[in-house]
């Protein structure tokens, strides 16, 4: 069976130029209510976004919708799990730990325009809203050129465009999920006044890369712990990727900036080295030197299931 990346939703790098990133809790009061919501939301989202495509055709929207364990656990516990799909532990850091926040419910709405991201997620918070509460709600944008909000070109460890799917969609591995993806959720805020009062020599050493240019440095240049060497995974000898996408979001009246990170990737293995390279250190206690100007501040992991297994959910076959 092949990977077909028109049975996934939408995990590819695509940040959009308006994003919305809610996780919501299932309230557990009634389980068979709690089912009968996310299965009517299941069958409502492609009707959702198919009509706002009609609607809206130029708007390039895309939806994720993603289910974290505990949530798999509750309302499927007869029917099969992906297999990696487990609640995300914290990762302690020797300054800065990889908080664990947790979460039922994720969706990551992106559009050209802000009105259709509210409306596709206002239509569907119509069918989960009595039975979930929401635990973050995230509204980011597209900073100048789509760089990162610390001034760095974004994405540029992603895989290319024809390689996207094999590093994004689960494969024969576990063929009851194929083409799903985990997905990785991080809310970061960062310390601007300290990062823009560091020299820009400095801020490239920290990243690893040229911040006007985005050429990496050379590697006698690059210290161990610049970004882009400890966020590697290369397990094996071997370079694994996953897609990220790291969304900026901010209140500048309370002098609040910060970083949405996303990734979704083919194994959350890979995704969990990448953490634990970042915070625990490659080696050990040579953590990433951005933690140092960025604070974690959720962590949580769910499952985006393909369109197959989306209508399975909403026919009540799972």
């Amino acid at each position: 069976m092949a990977i077909t990346p028109t049975d996934a939703q939408d995990v590819f790098k695509d940040a959009g130029e308006n994003i919305i990133f809610v996780t919501q809790k299932l309230n557990r009061q009634d389980a068979e209510a709690d089912k009968a919501a996310v299965t009517e939301l299941a069958a409502r989202i492609p009707a959702i976004i198919n009509s706002m495509n009609i609607r809206y055709p130029d708007a390039h929207l895309r939806v994720a919708f993603g289910i974290g364990s505990d949530a798999w656990d509750y309302l499927f516990p007869n029917a099969p799990k992906p297999k990696e799909l487990e609640p995300f532990k914290a990762i302690p850091s020797p300054k800065h730990d990889a908080v664990a926040t947790g979460g039922d419910l994720f969706f990551h709405i992106r559009a050209k325009e802000m009105a259709v991201c509210y409306e596709v997620l206002d239509q569907m918070m119509q069918f989960i809203s009595d039975n979930a509460t929401t635990i973050d709600e995230t509204h980011g944008f597209r900073y100048f050129e789509g760089r990162a909000i610390i001034g760095f070109i974004d994405g540029t460890e992603n895989p290319a465009i024809d390689e996207t799917a094999e590093y994004a969609l689960v494969g024969d591995e576990d063929p009851e999920f194929i083409n799903g993806s985990y997905a990785f959720a991080q809310k970061y805020i960062h310390a601007m006044d300290s990062w823009n009062h560091t020299s820009t020599e400095e801020q490239e050493k920290t990243i690893g890369r040229k911040k006007f240019s985005d050429l990496e440095l050379a590697d006698a240049e690059k210290p161990t712990n610049a970004h882009n060497v400890v966020s590697q995974d290369n397990e094996g000898g071997v370079e694994h990727k996953i897609v990220r996408m790291n969304v900026p979001y901010a209140n500048p009246g309370e002098k609040m900036t910060g970083t949405y990170f996303i990734g979704y990737s083919r194994t959350w293995s890979v995704t969990k080295r990448m953490l634990t390279n970042m915070f625990v250190g490659k080696p050990a206690g040579n953590y990433d030197h951005l933690l140092d100007f960025s604070e974690p501040t959720t962590g949580a992991l769910f499952f985006i299931p393909s369109k197959t297994t989306l209508a399975k959910i909403a026919e009540e076959e799972l």
